[in-house]
């Protein structure tokens, strides 16, 4: 598969109560990756509930592969150490879209509500909406191999413009 199906842009919001990995607090940064593609934020110095408020654009190839998304304490002498690790699932966005193909919905509409799961790191319900001809989603996931912490997100789905162009 040479061209995206479309374009996911994931704003990473904030952590929550994440893990201590230096002395009182940490440093944390959060790396997402696609197949395709790899990007990190900032790190927020000394911050257990760091606000990143950063937005990045990812073309998703294949939907049955998850967004990977990681949490780092930033270390200057050593390695970064992990702080635990959650997955976006695109597949309900993409089955969201498809509802919205076959029917006219008015702005602030759920098209469908996804129930925190073993299998989904999903912290807590998430809306699938309809805002302004976009479908998005705000979530907190949870991380994994950790001990604590929670990641908040909101992802937006872009349709690719033009799936005939290889740019």
């Amino acid at each position: 598969m040479d061209n995206p199906i479309g374009v996911l842009k994931i704003r990473i919001k904030r952590g929550l109560n994440l893990a201590v990995r230096d002395s009182k607090a940490s440093d944390p940064y959060v790396v997402i990756k696609t197949d395709k593609l790899r990007v990190k934020t900032r790190f927020v110095k000394k911050d257990c509930n760091p606000e990143w408020d950063e937005e990045f654009d990812f073309p998703i190839y294949d939907p049955e592969l998850p967004v990977r998304v990681k949490v780092y304490d930033h270390d200057t002498f050593t390695l970064d150490d992990k702080m635990g690790y959650a997955e976006i699932d695109v597949k309900p966005i993409l089955e969201a879209l498809n509802m919205t193909k076959e029917n006219h919905h008015p702005s602030g509409t759920v098209l469908t509500t996804i129930q925190p799961i073993r299998t989904n790191f999903l912290a807590e319900e998430s809306n699938i909406m309809w805002e302004n001809n976009k479908i998005f989603q705000e979530m907190c996931l949870r991380l994994r191999m950790v001990e604590r912490g929670l990641v908040e997100l909101e992802v937006t789905w872009i349709n690719n413009p033009d799936p005939g162009s290889n740019t």
